[in-house]
């Protein structure tokens, strides 16, 4: 019993007061002083869509943004709606595309995301139910009346918007980070220390995570926050290995110390700026040290108690590390808006390795046609979740249309309440959703009953039932919240044309059909739901990181021409994935795969697209590579073939038989003495050794995913 309770939330007290007040004042208004019954629905259901089903973040000043968009958005359906309402086949017709538009444009952002349930709403409810072009005026008043007014109490009756929950995890792993570096130059670094680091790591990825989408939108300040927020993962890896190997650096080379030094300097100036302070991180006098340590690799002199090795490595983790913050840096300054359009082009290029494609499409970053370009793709989330969406809205359309449904526009909204990523789920929640219709019939029948007919009574009663409507999302299962909704409507109904409980019985009957036509379009065209799209992408990852390192090491090693130019497939296969992993783990579905599993083969792909991407950061220089030459060509060619060995197993699934994945060990480079070029050498495999080593924490997640894919959907 104490599952089906509601928690306390001031948030949706708020939000159901908000919905109350709205909703239940400009019904009343509409009813009883103006008169008219087609603004009453639209303005009771269009405070609803305003109020409950959307819930927009940011500042006062997103918040009215984004209201005014839906308000506008929400004009345009309604009266598309309409006009196709008279036709079963144009209705149907019309309303795949339309919704297509409006699932996918959640790319944008989270606002856009979290609006576009509400959108439908504004078209659903005119296509499906019977009217003609001369009510339009009427129907868009109501849905002015309830998006004005909802948004005003929304900006009056809203809490003072708190701390920045991202922006504030990614200031203390940055801060933790700067200690950790400072800890280590002076010797004094611990391993409580460094759990500490990995909290705050998992303490931002939580943050990060906790949505379906991406707490960040398309303007070009909101994706350099995301992106800095991959880039201290990384950095927080890098600093970890380098730790973990050799946790005092007080002996490490001059060069290698100042660098370390200047990188926590900068870190800590990151941590800072990200918790609102007024301070400009000094990028160059970082990417001064770094240049400087990779000129100084041939000068390189070995360690008093240790060798050349040992000195080498010392260099390439500071080297690494000053990578990530440079990286992490140039992103905070974007997304504190401290920096110019040009600087940001500049740094841009140079970081996706310098080709004109590079620089086209990082000047296009922030552009909707660009995110669209990304994700029109079978491989991404949001474009077969949408199409899958859209084309169960237009089928519960036809039904409603051509079984003439009484208020058939349930059907769609049937429909609508229980999509989910895969048939099984679907069907779960379907189940929650006929529960909570039927508990609300019961529960609104019994009402109707005892207070009769009389509409001051129901007039009295239909705040409460409001107030709960609004309030059960987020706080009390999905059936509670079906079960309010349902009751709520049945007082609407009866105050507009009494029918008493019979308008329970047909809200269940269509939300039955709604969700039949939901679980069929979800058998026939997406089974397996986003778990699927996990897997392609996963393979998308790695086989493109593993084309882009390869790319990277013939560069850096002189052996290719033309600077890498895989950035590009990398950084969209991974932004696919990860859009994919959020709509994974917002599935209500059972999981099959443990969540660690699934963050290590995420992170393993994040590793090797980003030490891929600092390779692709050194100088190309045949001469400079030496004796390591025929090391550095076998474990880049090796790693290639592993990574295509992983993408295979945890991709689509075909007739031939799975390879066991074996982990890697390279040799540690002993027989190459110093001569020119040594060290540069021994940096670059050094990369390609730390990749090596974590490859065995991918073996057993890899090969339970190969199992998984392999097994039929209903299982």
């Amino acid at each position: 019993m104490r599952g089906w309770l509601p928690v306390w939330s001031p948030s949706a007290a708020l939000r159901a007061i908000r919905a109350v007040v709205v909703v239940c004042g400009l019904f009343a208004f509409t009813d009883q002083v103006i008169g008219n019954l087609q603004m009453a629905t639209f303005a009771a259901f269009g405070g609803f869509a305003t109020l409950v089903l959307a819930s927009f973040g940011g500042t006062r000043r997103d918040k009215l943004l984004a209201h005014l968009g839906l308000a506008v958005v929400g004009s345009v359906l309604l009266t598309i709606g309409t006009m196709v309402s008279s036709s079963s086949v144009l209705a149907a017709l019309v309303t795949v595309p339309v919704s297509f538009a409006v699932f996918f444009a959640g790319v944008a952002g989270p606002n856009a995301a979290s609006g576009g349930g509400a959108a439908l709403l504004a078209y659903v409810l005119p296509a499906a139910s019977p009217g003609t072009v001369s009510m339009i005026p009427d129907r868009l008043a109501g849905w002015w009346l309830a998006s004005v007014f909802g948004t005003a109490a929304v900006l009056v009756l809203s809490p003072r918007p708190g701390d920045d929950a991202l922006r504030g995890a990614a200031s203390k792993l940055a801060g933790e980070l700067a200690g950790e570096l400072e800890a280590a130059l002076e010797g004094s670094a611990t391993a409580d220390r460094l759990a500490g680091v990995i909290a705050a790591k998992q303490e931002l990825l939580a943050s990060f995570t906790a949505t379906p989408y991406r707490p960040t939108g398309l303007a070009a300040a909101d994706q350099a926050l995301a992106n800095a927020v991959e880039l201290l993962e990384w950095c927080t890896a890098l600093t970890a290995d380098a730790v973990r190997e050799r946790a005092d650096l007080r002996g490490a080379s001059p060069s290698a110390r100042r660098l370390l030094a200047v990188a926590g300097s900068v870190l800590a100036d990151v941590s800072s700026l990200l918790a609102g302070a007024d301070v400009r991180p000094d990028v160059e006098r970082l990417e001064r040290c770094r240049a400087e340590s990779v000129a100084g690799l041939d000068h390189l002199q070995p360690e008093p108690n240790g060798g050349f090795r040992q000195a080498a490595q010392a260099s390439f983790h500071a080297h690494a590390i000053a990578v990530a913050v440079l990286a992490v840096t140039a992103e905070t300054l974007v997304a504190s808006r401290l920096a110019d359009p040009e600087w940001i082009e500049v740094w841009r290029r140079r970081w996706y390795a310098g080709s004109n494609a590079a620089a086209r499409t990082v000047r296009r970053v922030s552009s909707v046609a660009t995110a669209a370009h990304v994700h029109a793709s079978v491989r991404s989330v949001w474009f077969v979740n949408s199409l899958r969406g859209a084309i169960a809205l237009g089928v519960a359309v036809a039904v409603a249309d051509v079984g003439s449904v009484q208020h058939g526009f349930w059907v769609v909204l049937g429909t609508l309440s229980v999509l989910r990523t895969n048939a099984a789920s679907t069907g779960a929640t379907a189940l929650r959703a006929l529960a909570g219709t039927a508990i609300g019939f019961v529960v609104g029948g019994l009402l109707l009953l005892v207070i009769g007919g009389g509409s001051a009574a129901l007039w009295a009663v239909l705040p409460l039932a409001v107030f709960v409507a609004g309030y059960a999302p987020g706080t009390a299962p999905f059936a509670v919240g079906q079960a309010a909704f349902t009751v709520t409507v049945a007082i609407l109904f009866n105050l507009l044309a009494p029918v008493g409980w019979k308008v329970g019985v047909v809200r269940i009957e269509d939300v039955a059909l709604g969700c039949a036509v939901s679980v069929l379009v979800g058998l026939l065209f997406w089974p397996r739901g986003v778990a699927a799209v996990v897997g392609d992408d996963l393979a998308d990852a790695f086989r493109s990181g593993a084309a882009y390192l390869r790319q990277a090491v013939e560069w850096a090693a002189g052996l290719r021409g033309a600077e890498p130019d895989g950035a590009i497939a990398a950084a969209v296969a991974g932004q696919r994935l990860d859009e994919a992993l959020r709509g994974f783990l917002a599935d209500q579905g059972s999981k099959k795969l443990a969540k660690q599993d699934l963050w290590r083969l995420v992170g393993g792909s994040l590793r090797l697209r980003l030490t891929a991407h600092a390779v692709a950061q050194l100088p190309g220089d045949a001469d400079a590579v030496d004796a390591a030459r025929k090391p550095l060509e076998d474990r880049a060619l090796t790693l290639a073939t592993w990574y295509e060995q992983l993408a295979a197993q945890v991709g689509r699934p075909d007739h031939r038989p799975v390879e066991p994945l074996q982990t890697l060990s390279f040799d540690n480079l002993h027989a190459v003495r110093v001569g020119s070029g040594a060290y540069y050498g021994i940096w670059l495999c050094e990369h390609l050794n730390h990749l090596a080593e974590h490859l065995g924490d991918l073996v057993v997640p890899a090969a339970r995913v190969a199992e998984l894919r392999r097994q039929p959907w209903w299982r």
